[in-house]
């Protein structure tokens, strides 16, 4: 898998993120990224390329040229991780959405949960949601979970609320992931944590067994730079 940073800006300050504040707004360039996924899906048999950030759609342009590059590779799984709050306008939101689907994006994530929601107004993430179901854009709700899905805290209670307010609208809820204590999830979550234990982070690759590379937002990638 090939994963993009494409921003760290984000329009959420979520309590639970294991990148911190935010405060970055570097962004990736659009032009070297879908040349990186051209030159990278030549030589090897990637499966799947996904855009996250910060708030990837916040830079649309780029995203959609990064998933333009890995449909005409043929890359089969094309994934977007978003808050789904990147304007106001409801003909804004509703054009993006039709360009994500015109670029080859095959599958939305949207982050939705007790945290994003505290920061994150749910009415603009409802409007971006009907925009994409109006595509031919598989969409689903993708939480973050405090200690598991199955534990009873009043997060996780308030996420399952929230994720039903989706799943009334035919939006099925994704697997999610389980909040690593790390970030603000450190500064605001730390009583959740057994900080007395050394967690590992599940999604730092095996260096001798490399099965996905990430481009950072700054253009960082395997100890060098996409601009070099």
């Amino acid at each position: 898998r090939i994963e993009f940073v494409v921003t760290m800006a984000c329009t959420g300050k979520c309590k639970h993120c294991s990148q911190g504040d935010h405060n970055s707004t570097e962004q990736l360039d659009k032009s070297l990224c879908a040349d990186a996924v051209r030159k990278i899906a030549s030589e090897y048999n990637i499966q799947s390329v996904m855009t996250f950030g910060g708030e990837p759609l916040l830079c649309p342009d780029t995203v959609c040229e990064i998933h333009k590059s890995a449909k005409e590779m043929n890359i089969p799984k094309r994934q977007l991780i978003t808050n789904g709050y990147f304007s106001q306008d409801y003909d804004r939101i509703k054009l993006v959405a039709e360009k994500l689907a015109e670029s080859g994006v095959n599958e939305i994530l949207l982050s939705v949960d007790a945290f994003h929601q505290e920061t994150i107004p749910l009415e603009y993430v409802k409007i971006f949601a009907q925009a994409v179901k109006e595509t031919d854009v598989e969409i689903k709700v993708h939480p973050a979970w405090l200690v598991s899905p199955q534990d009873e805290n009043p997060y996780n209670i308030k996420t399952k609320e929230l994720l039903e307010q989706f799943n009334s609208i035919n939006i099925e809820t994704a697997e999610g992931n389980i909040i690593f204590p790390s970030g603000n999830a450190l500064v605001y979550l730390s009583e959740y944590f057994d900080l007395s234990k050394e967690t590992k982070n599940p999604y730092d690759e095996d260096p001798y067994d490399v099965k996905a590379i990430c481009f950072s937002a700054n253009g960082d990638i395997l100890g060098s730079n996409i601009h070099k």
